[in-house]
């Protein structure tokens, strides 16, 4: 049986390619998934050299491409295994007719590829040689649903390390990501770029499409080169050369300008967990002096750090998601990282829109609160600066809370040590920050947790978790609560609490999801993210949200808050601005992101719910429809609204100008729903329904002078009435 879908990769429709200035005349393919190769079953050891051209592999096997368990995507079937090695010989006539390479991989779960025993290409799983029973990570192949594989493009400077005239050896090794697994897939195709019109290979398969040309860009630039033979994987980091381009104004960005903002040597590697699984990667950067030591940069306006984070988009189609939630959480007044779109090129091959983006970390221009330093194991000095928070986990990175969450009894929760990390923290400093985390749950699961001087807000910054909970519900984000949830606590002398933030990890978000959870996905708007515990989660969260909402008074903070802000910051109006900004910015440099990645139309990544747009366009509508339908739920929803009425709660509205001309003006403190103007028969004259809105506007031309009555109604109760003179 088959995995939930995955991805799908594919190409561009451009015709040429340019690699160190010779142009691609045609591209032709000398490995078939369904050649013969020869293959070995992973059940031990293959011996050293089974990558090596000189290799007998007379021994091994022979069988028709792809390998795997004969679930409707292989040739040859073999036994459950954790691992498969194959081989393919292949002849090249002459490599000086060779500029570029493609390598085409549609497997199920990982894979390393080997030229002539230099590694080519590399997906889900480290390791210089990973061993036989070594697992990866989880991925899903394509082919079998009629979608194109993977592509790797090997730029001249690496072929010339590895590809000769003559016999070539082709060695790939497949992986899969547990024992368990019922399912493997191994499809290999190798294509070449030629820069003549000689055809010595054979035709590329009818889903092949070659890179895309990418000269310049309204974007910011960043091209990478790693040093030859080196590929960029999941840890470590590895050297290589950075430059980042942008003229600022309207002027255009080239490719082969030279580094104006930044030219220099980087560290890089694949980040994430879910993400580092999709065709285009995210990448962590360091910026590095010529020794390789950390070198502080200030990036394209954002203040001078050396940690910065490149955010793929495969997983959100509009580029907003995470962009939004950053935007706004700074809105409302607190640190969220800066971020700034480019267009990404690595080894040659063109990647499409990224968003360059600080890392969070302890920082005076980030989380601005205390470095904790080693020697500080005492009194004020080891209260703080810590961060830490709810992610993946090792044993030997996090400690376990006391308590399973309220929604899910007997449930296991882990904090991960961040900031410092957790091998530069001091065994008293651990002991610190996980006691200080105990104190504050002891004190949240006692009766008296409400207390207004010793209960759970003496221990938290509540308007910080506030803050969090809303642009988490908004979002209707599971992975706010769940995983990628930072908190910060400084030292006692300055602000000893706990804070929630910053946000991080929206791509999952401001979408309607097919997972079997009723809490997120609905399509009316509908559910809570912060009880994702009800549902299958892991990590687990701690939903202290739970605890929280049995406190009068941080439902009136979340309710009032959240209404507040309906008026400005998290108004239609104000999301909408962000969102066509960033679409007129995008709207070149989207049409060669989708030409590389060609997934409009397709579901992808996050498993979403009916059709998806097969425009950006129509991505960019279907996002604001989602949330127009999910503010409209939590305006109705939001807890407080019940208690607040009950405590006496009266709208304020105001009326005017009156006496009034052709145009009268409502505004309110909550959502109107209606106004109706009566005559003093008690006949209405004149009705505006489905206000919904903190303002309405009435058009009184027609209406004859004389007195009148205005009667406007609230969407959670309550309705005032005034009188009006129309003049």
């Amino acid at each position: 049986m088959k995995k939930i879908l995955r991805l799908i990769l594919s190409g561009s429709i451009i015709l040429t390619f340019s690699v160190n200035g010779q142009s691609v005349n045609h591209w032709e393919t000398v490995v078939y998934n369904n050649d013969l190769w020869k293959y070995f079953t992973g059940l031990s050891e293959p011996d050293p050299g089974w990558r090596l051209l000189s290799f007998s592999d007379d021994t091994w096997a022979q069988g028709q491409g792809g390998f795997g368990f004969g679930d409707n995507d292989d040739n040859t079937v073999i036994p459950v295994c954790t691992s498969v090695y194959i081989r393919r010989k292949f002849n090249v006539t002459d490599t000086g007719a060779i500029v570029s390479a493609i390598l085409n991989m549609d497997y199920d779960d990982a894979f390393v590829a080997y030229l002539n025993d230099v590694e080519i290409a590399r997906v889900g799983i480290s390791g210089v040689h990973p061993a036989y029973n070594q697992t990866g990570n989880d991925h899903e192949a394509t082919m079998y649903r009629g979608r194109e594989p993977e592509s790797v493009l090997i730029d001249k400077n690496k072929l010339d390390l590895c590809l000769i005239e003559g016999e070539n050896i082709l060695a790939v090794q497949v992986h899969n990501s547990s024992l368990a697994s019922s399912d493997m897939s191994s499809n290999v195709f190798f294509s070449f770029g030629i820069i003549n019109t000689s055809n010595d290979y054979g035709p590329v398969p009818s889903w092949f499409v070659p890179p895309v040309e990418f000269a310049s860009s309204n974007l910011p630039i960043v091209v990478i080169n790693t040093l030859p033979g080196q590929i960029i994987m999941d840890e470590p980091k590895i050297t290589a050369d950075m430059k980042i381009v942008h003229n600022g104004g309207t002027a255009l960005n080239h490719v082969s300008d030279p580094g104006n903002i930044y030219s220099g040597k980087t560290g890089i590697e694949i980040r994430g967990r879910y993400s580092a699984s999709l065709p285009q990667k995210p990448y962590g950067i360091e910026t590095r002096d010529e020794t390789g030591a950390n070198l502080d940069t200030a990036l394209l306006g954002m203040p001078s750090e050396n940690d910065w984070i490149l955010l793929a988009n495969y997983n959100d189609k509009t580029f907003l998601r995470n962009f939004l939630a950053f935007e706004l959480f700074r809105q409302m007044g607190h640190y969220a990282p800066r971020s700034r779109f480019c267009e990404v090129v690595v080894n040659n091959d063109y990647q499409g829109i990224y968003l360059l983006t600080e890392k969070i970390k302890v920082d005076k221009n980030r989380v601005d609160i205390a470095k904790l330093n080693p020697d500080e194991n005492d009194g004020d000095d080891i209260t703080g600066g810590y961060m830490f928070k709810n992610d993946y986990f090792t044993a030997n990175d996090s400690w376990v809370s006391k308590y399973s969450p309220v929604n899910k009894p007997g449930a296991q929760v882990r904090f991960v040590y961040y900031d410092p990390e957790p091998d530069e923290l001091t065994y008293q400093q651990k002991d610190y920050i996980s006691g200080f985390v105990d104190a504050f749950e002891n004190i949240l699961y006692s009766p008296e947790f409400a207390d207004r001087q010793t209960g759970y807000s003496a221990y938290i910054d509540v308007n910080s978790f506030a803050d969090y909970f809303i642009i988490g519900e908004i979002s209707r984000n599971v992975d706010a609560y769940k995983k990628s949830r930072f908190y910060y606590k400084d030292k006692d002398s300055k602000d000893g609490r706990i804070h929630s933030g910053p946000v991080w990890d929206y791509d999952w978000a401001w979408k309607n999801i097919t997972e079997n959870c009723i809490h997120f996905n609905k399509t009316d708007g509908s559910g809570w993210a912060y009880r994702i515990n009800e549902c299958s989660a892991f990590p687990v969260p701690p939903s202290w949200e739970v605890k929280f909402l049995q406190d009068s008074r941080f439902i009136r903070e979340i309710h009032d808050k959240y209404f507040l802000l309906r008026k400005h910051i998290l108004s239609c109006d104000n999301i909408y601005k962000i969102i066509d900004s960033v679409a007129l910015l995008l709207d070149a440099a989207q049409e060669r992101h989708y030409q590389k990645w060609k997934i409009l139309g397709i579901n992808v990544g996050t498993p979403e719910s009916r059709e998806q747009p097969a425009t950006y366009s129509g991505e960019i509508q279907k996002f604001k429809e989602w949330i127009d339908t999910r503010l409209r739920w939590l305006d109705s929803n939001m807890p407080g609204r019940s208690s607040a009425l009950l405590e006496g709660y009266k709208p304020i509205c105001r009326i005017f100008p009156n006496p009034a001309g052709d145009n009268l003006y409502i505004e309110s403190d909550t959502i109107i729903s209606s106004v109706v103007l009566y005559n003093l028969s008690g006949v209405p004259v004149l009705e505006k329904s489905n206000c919904n809105d903190y303002s309405a506007t009435l058009r009184l031309g027609q209406l004859n002078q004389g007195l009148y009555i205005t009667r406007i109604s609230f969407r959670f109760g309550g309705m005032i009435t005034r009188r009006l003179v129309k003049k």
